[in-house]
């Protein structure tokens, strides 16, 4: 049996220590930065190190997590994953996703969104994940659509950076109908995802 965590083309996994300098070279790039979340303040290497290093050892909070995203290939880290907005009670989740500049178009976050979801769903009973894109990314609203994301409307003017206010676009997903386009693996088998050539900027 191969982990829950390795599909086709990466291997999700925890931060290490010496992560710190590919997430450093990652936040060069604004528009990657952006798109993972908002544009923040440079920060020194040794600002960096240290972030790394507590990211690497401290303990995970429930089900909101970083995790790190790296190439089968060659072991290089491409991204990083992270849940968020965590509701045990309604049973509802999101994520953030995203892959580094040079990284991008090479199938990459296709392959470990449904490793997070298959994780989500059948390992800690999840019955929704919903998911907001910035309304100009449509690489990442395409591939959303191709997991099985519906969209469930969109937020004017709702986001402020580079000068102007911008949409937001909500989309969400239920157990079923991920399943219905992965099937949850039985307890003695591990079916890896199937993966798609598109690949979206990030979310």
């Amino acid at each position: 049996m191969t982990s829950i965590w390795t599909g086709h083309k990466v291997r999700v996994r925890g931060i290490e220590p010496e992560d710190w300098q590919a997430f450093q070279h990652f936040d060069e790039h604004s528009a990657a930065m952006r798109n993972a979340d908002m544009i923040q303040p440079p920060r020194s290497a040794a600002g960096y190190r240290e972030w790394a290093a507590i990211q690497a050892t401290q303990q995970t909070a429930g089900d909101e997590f970083l995790l790190a995203i790296e190439a089968r290939a060659d072991q290089t880290l491409v991204g990083s994953l992270s849940t968020n907005n965590v509701d045990q009670r309604a049973g509802r989740f999101s994520y953030g996703i995203s892959i580094g500049h040079d990284h991008q178009r090479h199938g990459y976050a296709t392959d470990a969104i449904p490793l997070l979801l298959t994780y989500m769903f059948g390992e800690r009973r999840f019955h929704k994940c919903e998911v907001d894109i910035y309304a100009f990314n449509e690489a990442s609203i395409a591939l959303h659509r191709k997991i099985g994301f519906q969209t469930e409307g969109r937020l004017r003017d709702h986001e402020y950076f580079a000068g102007r206010h911008h949409d937001l676009v909500v989309m969400g997903l239920t157990i079923d109908e991920f399943a219905a386009r992965h099937p949850l693996a039985e307890p003695h088998q591990h079916t890896q995802p199937t993966t798609h050539p598109d690949e979206p900027t990030s979310s």
